[in-house]
């Protein structure tokens, strides 16, 4: 759970939440609150999920680490990064994902 925050203000916030459509993110320093996910879906769809976020969080890791092309992120480099960023070792599976994601057309 997140802990509250203070902010520049002296106000208490109780976690940023998800912002509205239209809202301006200004704090994006501190993590958006973590939302249920939708009940009701197959488990093969909790674990693509989950597996799309992991394989997001990695490619940003290695991107803000230098390795900007597919090819440099090697399943041993993703790996390594994923023990820095703090989550589970990544299968095969997701480290072709987080490839894929870094040649993804900008």
């Amino acid at each position: 759970m997140l802990a509250a925050v203070t902010s520049m203000s002296g106000k208490v916030n109780r976690g940023a939440g998800v912002p509205k459509k239209g809202e301006v993110i200004d704090h994006a320093w501190r993590p958006l609150a973590k939302q249920p996910l939708p009940a009701g879906q197959p488990r093969t769809w909790y674990v693509s999920h989950n597996r799309r976020l992991k394989a997001m969080r990695l490619a940003i890791a290695l991107l803000d680490s230098g390795a900007f092309a597919p090819d440099q992120a090697t399943n041993e480099k993703i790996r390594e990064t994923a023990e820095v960023v703090g989550v589970h070792r990544p299968s095969d599976a997701t480290c072709r994902m987080v490839r894929r994601l870094m040649a993804a057309q900008r």
